[in-house]
């Protein structure tokens, strides 16, 4: 075979080899300058991501998911092995997570033709809660 003929020929396996394994679509993650929290922002992604978050035993994280279409999978886990929420195929809504231990946690996004966005914040801490003095 002749190099000329051959060498486009390996070009075009090597793109298509390449192809089937990429990541589909695209995800933004933007994490709040304070450390407290991140946006997940996904067009037609499929694919999975993680953002990583130090929580305090009784922190409550809110989480609002904006689903347009496809489908989305979260898990929030601690490095010790707590695993305080795992949700698949989840819908548009606002809930919230209270973590049991302070650890180091993973929360874990999973899209299939994913498009919308999910905001992780950590908004308070329910141990502390009402801990003030009145004067």
């Amino acid at each position: 075979m002749h190099p000329i003929i051959f060498l486009p020929l390996v070009i075009a396996i090597i793109i298509a080899i390449s192809a089937c394994s990429a990541p589909k679509g695209s995800i933004v993650i933007l994490e709040n300058p304070n450390g407290t929290g991140f946006t997940m922002d996904f067009k037609e992604w499929s694919s999975k991501g993680k953002c990583e978050l130090s929580l305090n035993k009784g922190d409550v994280l809110q989480i609002e998911v904006f689903r347009e279409e496809g489908e989305i999978a979260l898990m929030v886990s601690g490095k010790s092995g707590s695993e305080p929420y795992t949700g698949n195929n989840l819908k548009s809504g606002l809930f919230t997570v209270t973590v049991s231990e302070t650890d180091k946690y993973d929360i874990r996004i999973t899209g299939k033709d994913a498009t919308g966005k999910v905001i992780v914040k950590n908004v308070e801490n329910v141990a502390n809660m009402g801990a003030g003095s009145i004067e």
